[in-house]
């Protein structure tokens, strides 16, 4: 065999975090390979993989590959279960063709943090979404090549060594280079067998004939093996599963259970059984099987309705996504569906977050909310418009919802107002603000959806009272995804009208209420908005905690947005306080986003780069402002006129500082603005003030107030820019006791260089061979030396210490 795929993967994986696909044909020798590199690999091998039969199972073969049950309704959740079992060894998963897409979503995920081997056989039925996602996370896309010449023959050898070279040669040329054609035809040449001719599949002739020489019973248990498409008991395949074993056709499970050497020579098997016997199995295996599986060999035995009755009857014994995925299955077959199921099985799917899937369900139920449509239609109806509002087309929702009429019942109108009022809320604002009047009249004691959307268009227009009305629409004890959605909205208003301090708090709530209902998408959501939040605000605290918290957050299984938020808070604070590589390092890899956008300008702009400071678009409120007043920054030190308009619907600090810039003046006003806000805006404005202010001794003191705040408060960046400005009215600052207060050990050096790369203390730990109780003292002496007041400043004080001492010598 080949063994570039195997070279490279093996090496690739040994190098960290990796995602590594092997891809092929039928036969062609993934698994085998999939098992060499394993086996080269160091480390504990966590194996598992798809089951054509349970494909529709959520996490099944993840759960198979760590041995736990795991969550399959959260794709983050999911990936992080599976990623705190793994650790630092490797995952690998057979068969992904087979797998469900909540598997194949949160195999992407893992790539960041994993090593992770796959084997997919081509062609496959994985969703194009998710083939490409996949593709994209792929740290190796390997096809298995066939078989050079040599290696043919030498297996062929190996397979059949009676044959004559002539023999092995024509076998070669047949079977090209796929080792299970090699084998079959080198068997049925052996065994004295006519060649198929050229224009024949090669590979299903040579396993044809093979499986017509095994006993009936074998061929009986190999086909329902390729049926059941898993692992069986001897007993469920019948008298010909010893046959079986003794042709070395299957293997063993630890638990007892027998699976096919080659799946694709069980699915031969079964693929040789006319239609009628292949239906005849179906059925009986149906009787052997659990409800879930039942129903599947029923639907391919063509019999619908039993079916249907199945998936039910399953579907009350599950929950979660796994209920969901079996209400539309039961909704997909040929038979009639009760309109209460469609309906629970859209309330389902829309719970699992399948919300194009539900409103698929419900469009196909034909039933039309005018005329003399039954109560449930109605039902249907509007519960296929949030569908289509939560699936991405607002429009359609309202059509969906058209013709509801106000006399239905006081649930059914409030479901149908709530579409209403967020369908307009996307597509037409200002209107939006009208209905929700006329909404809020005819709800006057509304249910939660329509309170909701209510609060939602109220927020959107800053009306009065919008906030109390969206922290009451927010409260925990309320349906979870109307609260979670609307505390999500919440938290983001507050940040964009510059009240940091009060979004913190509220997604701090809101996460604790996530976390106890293991939601656990949205509680690292609301966590990440949280520190971005606080780092934003200023470093009332100790800075380092800050860091810790978000820095721990970016180690985990992240949905983009909280990914997002948490690079940029962290990487925020470390500009601010000197380690600009580590922030850099950092940004590289942050999805794309207004908050993680902003902090990558402004820590160029930080650098002395103000030419990748330019203005781009940032966003809404607060975040809006910010990129603003960077591009004029930017344009500033580039000395270059900037004319941009100023954005709308800013936070007054924001508007005020973008005027000051217009104008030349009013940059004292603007710092007092910003005070309550955030600090590190505070001092640029000052120190804006002392470049721009005509006079010289209110801009001195404008610029010695913001080198006194931006030193007490660890911003070192900032600090600098102050006295770069006071050096322009000569006042010279002498700052250099602070950075020689006793000399830093070797040691003390190592672990600060570790904390400038943004490693928390038990990386540095584990990377040094020390305690973590170590590396916090060996952080504290060097602050004492140094006098930094938080482990972020130490380190580039330090670094800029060894700077200054690396090139007096070099002088010398």
């Amino acid at each position: 065999m080949a063994d570039e795929p195997y070279l490279a993967a093996s090496s690739t994986l040994r190098h960290g975090p990796a995602l590594v696909v092997l891809t092929g044909p039928p036969g062609c020798g993934r698994s085998t390979l999939l098992q060499r590199i394993a086996a080269a690999v160091p480390g504990p091998v966590h194996a598992g993989g798809g089951l054509a039969m349970l494909a529709g199972v959520p996490a099944l073969a993840l759960s198979r590959a760590v041995r736990a049950r795991l969550p399959g309704d959260d794709v983050h959740l999911l990936a992080e279960a599976v990623r705190s079992r793994v650790r630092g060894g490797l995952l690998v998963l057979d068969d992904v063709q087979h797998c469900d897409p909540v598997t194949v979503a949160a195999v992407a995920h893992l790539a960041r943090t994993c090593r992770v081997l796959i084997a997919v056989r081509t062609p496959h039925r994985i969703p194009d979404d998710l083939h490409q996602a996949l593709r994209a996370a792929a740290t190796a896309w390997l096809p298995v090549p066939a078989l050079t010449g040599d290696e043919a023959l030498t297996l062929a050898r190996r397979t059949a060594a009676r044959l004559e070279e002539s023999a092995l040669s024509a076998v070669v040329a047949r079977a090209g280079g796929n080792p299970l054609a090699i084998i079959g035809l080198a068997r049925q040449a052996a065994a004295g067998k006519a060649p198929a001719g050229p224009d024949i599949d090669q590979m299903a002739y040579a396993i044809a004939t093979a499986l017509a020489d095994l006993p009936r019973p074998a061929r009986t248990a190999l086909a329902a093996l390729g049926l059941l498409g898993r692992p069986a008991p001897a007993a469920l395949l019948g008298p010909g599963a010893a046959d079986l074993q003794a042709a070395g056709l299957v293997d063993t499970e630890p638990g007892g259970a027998l699976y096919p050497v080659s799946a694709y020579v069980a699915e031969t098997a079964a693929g040789l059984l006319d239609t009628a016997a292949r239906a005849e199995m179906h059925q009986r295996l149906a009787e052997l099987t659990p409800p879930a599986e039942a129903a599947r060999h029923l639907a391919a035995a063509g019999d619908d309705a039993a079916a249907y009755r199945q998936a039910l009857i399953a579907a009350d014994q599950a929950t979660g996504g796994e209920r969901a995925a079996l209400l539309l299955f039961a909704c997909g077959l040929s038979t009639p569906v009760d309109l209460r199921v469609r309906l629970a099985a859209a309330d389902a799917l829309l719970v699992a977050g399948r919300a194009a899937d539900a409103a698929a369900v419900l469009a196909a139920a034909g039933a039309r909310p005018t005329g003399a449509a039954a109560p449930l239609a109605l039902e249907v109806a509007v519960l296929h418009g949030e569908a289509l509002l939560q699936a991405g087309d607002p429009q359609a929702a309202v059509r969906a919802v058209d013709g509801v009429p106000d006399t239905a019942a006081v649930a059914v109108v409030a479901a149908r107002d709530r579409v209403l009022l967020l369908a307009a809320l996307d597509t037409a604002p200002m209107s939006a603000l009208d209905l929700a009047d006329k909404v809020a009249a005819r709800h006057p004691d509304p249910l939660p959806g329509v309170a909701a959307a209510v609060a939602a268009v109220r927020a959107e227009h800053r009306v009065p009272g919008w906030d109390t009305d969206l922290t009451a629409a927010a409260d925990p004890a309320g349906d979870p995804l109307i609260s979670r959605w609307s505390a999500w909205l919440l938290v983001e208003h507050l940040a964009a009208d510059g009240r940091l301090t009060e979004s913190a708090a509220a997604a701090r709530t809101a996460a604790d209420a996530a976390g106890q209902a293991l939601a656990y998408g949205w509680q690292t959501r609301f966590l990440a908005a949280a520190d971005w939040a606080l780092a934003l605000h200023g470093p009332a605290a100790d800075p380092d905690t800050l860091v810790r918290q978000a820095a721990n957050l970016t180690d985990l299984t992240l949905p983009d947005q909280a990914r997002a938020y948490a690079t940029a808070a962290t990487a925020l604070i470390e500009a601010d306080t000197g380690l600009l590589a580590a922030a850099r390092a950092r940004l590289k890899n942050a999805p794309r986003h207004p908050a993680a956008d902003w902090v990558a300008r402004e820590a160029a702009w930080l650098d002395g780069q103000p030419e990748r400071g330019e203005s781009v678009d940032g966003g809404d409120g607060l975040l809006a402002g910010l990129h603003a007043i960077t591009g004029r920054w930017a344009a500033h030190d580039l000395g270059v006129r900037e004319n941009a308009p100023i954005p709308t619907g800013l936070p007054g600090p924001a508007r005020r500082t973008l005027t000051a810039w217009a104008v030349g003046n009013g940059f004292g006003a603007a710092a007092d603005s910003w005070e309550p806000v955030a600090l590190r805006e505070q001092i640029r404005c000052l120190i804006a003030a002392g470049l721009t202010d005509p006079d010289r001794d209110r801009a001195v003191a404008a610029l010695l107030r913001a080198e006194e705040l931006a030193d007490a408060a660890g911003l070192t960046v900032l600090a600098g820019r102050a006295r770069r400005g006071l050096r322009t009215h000569r006042v010279h600052r002498d700052v250099r006791g602070r950075r020689s207060q006793g000399g830093l050990t070797q040691r003390e050096q190592d672990v600060l260089r570790l904390v400038a790369a943004g490693e928390p203390t038990r990386r540095i730990a584990g990377q040094l061979g020390i305690s973590t109780e170590t590396v916090d003292t060996h952080i504290r002496a060097s602050m004492r030396k140094l006098g930094a007041r938080t482990r972020t400043e130490a380190a580039a004080l330090a670094f800029a210490t060894l700077e200054t001492s690396d090139n007096s010598e070099d002088g010398r």
